[in-house]
């Protein structure tokens, strides 16, 4: 399963990603990782909750992002969710159609069964049709 959670910068996106893993943790018996650009809200995550600084590990490009995701759900077999701030950021698509990294993202999530939640600074009428009905919140 994917959901995004969208909205313009600075509508409170990344503080309902933050609300939903801590509640998450508390309901699921697997693993969580939070994907992010920085380290900046690692005092606001559960201490379970695997925190990941996507630019210090060095990936620059989409297909990378893909790579990396894959390498993360390879070595952790318990990995339930993933959870993605600043999706645009640390997938290089700032400015790019994302439709084609969701179907990904959603052939993934089939595949391995992690689920996905992604925050994407776009206001939702900007964001692609086919990717619209995986909206679970639009601020």
């Amino acid at each position: 399963m994917v959901q995004l959670i969208v909205g313009k910068k600075g509508k409170g996106k990344t503080k309902c990603l933050l609300d939903k893993v801590n509640t998450e943790v508390k309901n699921i018996l697997g693993n969580i990782v939070y994907l992010d650009k920085s380290t900046a809200h690692m005092y606001e995550l559960n201490n379970k909750i695997r925190l990941i600084s996507v630019p210090d590990s060095g990936v620059k490009t989409t297909e990378e992002f893909i790579g990396f995701v894959l390498g993360i759900i390879s070595q952790d077999h318990d990995l339930e969710q993933m959870y993605f701030d600043s999706f645009l950021i640390i997938s290089d698509q700032v400015g790019k159609d994302i439709t084609a990294s969701i179907e990904r993202l959603q052939k993934i999530s089939e595949q391995y069964g992690v689920d996905f939640v992604l925050s994407v600074s776009m206001d939702e009428s900007e964001v692609p049709d086919a990717v619209k009905p995986l909206i679970a919140i639009s601020l």
